[in-house]
């Protein structure tokens, strides 16, 4: 992503990409193409910043790779002593543009510089690692209880068209002289593409049913072109919507099998992430003993996901203070884990998952030493 022209990705330039396994190790363009398999870019919201963010000039083999939610000094500290060339980190470490990279920038320049100058490649999955049928607000809503069911607030789609061009026209021409010379004037618009003529009967004629596929921009010559021949009023237009994927997108709205009471939620989800405590906004109207039916998540923060959300509960890493307000005015219970304490434990379930993708061949490890900012005091 960039922004006013100034780059916010590290990389050396590029070259072609070697087998993924050399040895009882990997290449690191390599290994981080495996990432994106497993954790398409795609999938991640428009301003996130996933992907390799940093990548030491090649070759750069990989053989023990660091998880961490966070990617702070201490972290890098362990990441180097423990011989890790590459590290995820949850969180992207470079998000806003740089206008430059200097040590006396700040503590995140300080921390690319040194992880570029060690050959530390970094790469970070965030939020397409969130949407995943088995990824992070997944791993989060079974909290809840394993006879809980889940859907995504926000679904994603497929990530590309299934057909060529975002938009179909379809359009009756009457007089054979007048279809030839349309279709000769179509077919020579830009980004037009799959035309397909088809008899029809129409005001009781014969005449020619036209139907194309282009995109928004196109779509807009194609109307003028139609406009001019008198055929704009016989003409339709379809969006083509992209289909929906299974299980898949931001946040997850949860039915429980059966209601719990919100006391005994609060002790099933400490318990799940490993907690002492976590913080409660009570709902107006709601107690402790309040029977819970349907449960919001989102991990990390979950405003844009849950807001406007029909639950009982709201589950989340963390809101602010008028958010909550907003929340609870309408009546609905909310729980707030911090939030990278909504998504560390993830990263054990992520240790397994990459074990299996990469076949075993690079050593996955997790930060000993990652954790959230806040303590209690």
């Amino acid at each position: 992503e960039t922004s006013s022209g100034y780059l916010v990705q590290l990389t050396a330039q590029r070259r072609t990409t070697p087998k993924l396994y050399h040895s009882s190790q990997g290449f690191l363009r390599a290994v981080a193409a495996a990432l994106d398999a497993l954790a398409p870019p795609g999938l991640a919201e428009s301003w996130d910043n996933v992907g390799l963010l940093c990548e030491p000039s090649p070759p750069h083999a990989v053989r023990t790779l660091l998880l961490t939610t966070d990617l702070t000094e201490p972290v890098l500290d362990e990441a180097l002593a423990r011989g890790a060339e590459l590290v995820l980190a949850y969180h992207p470490p470079l998000f806003r543009p740089l206008r430059r990279l200097t040590p006396a920038t700040g503590w995140r320049d300080r921390l690319l510089l040194r992880a570029a100058e060690s050959r530390v490649g970094l790469y970070s999955p965030h939020t397409a690692l969130d949407a995943l049928p088995r990824g992070v607000n997944a791993w989060l809503a079974a909290a809840l209880g394993a006879s809980t069911s889940s859907v995504p607030i926000q679904p994603s789609t497929t990530l590309t068209y299934p057909t060529k061009g975002s938009h179909r026209v379809e359009f009756v021409v009457g007089q054979a002289e007048q279809l030839e010379a349309v279709l000769a004037k179509v077919q020579k618009i830009p980004e037009v593409s799959s035309i397909v003529t088809l008899p029809a009967r129409a005001e009781g004629e014969d005449q020619t049913r036209v139907s194309l596929n282009c995109t928004e921009k196109a779509m807009q010559d194609v109307m003028s072109l139609l406009s001019q021949n008198g055929l704009y009023h016989m003409t339709e237009i379809l969006l083509l919507q992209k289909p929906l994927l299974p299980q898949t997108g931001m946040g997850r709205l949860c039915k429980l099998s059966k209601p719990a009471s919100l006391s005994a939620l609060i002790e099933r989800i400490k318990n799940y992430l490993k907690l002492s405590y976590v913080r409660l906004a009570l709902g107006v109207g709601k107690t402790l003993e309040s029977q819970i039916r349907t449960v919001a998540v989102c991990a990390g923060s979950g405003r844009s996901v849950l807001q406007g959300v029909e639950a009982d509960l709201y589950l989340t890493g963390e809101m602010s203070h008028h958010e909550v307000l907003d929340v609870v005015g309408n009546g609905i219970s909310v729980i707030l884990c911090e939030h990278s304490n909504s998504e560390r434990g993830f990263l054990l379930e992520l240790q397994d998952m990459l074990v299996t993708h990469l076949e075993n061949k690079v050593n996955i490890i997790v930060s000993e030493i990652d954790r959230d900012p806040l303590q209690l005091a």
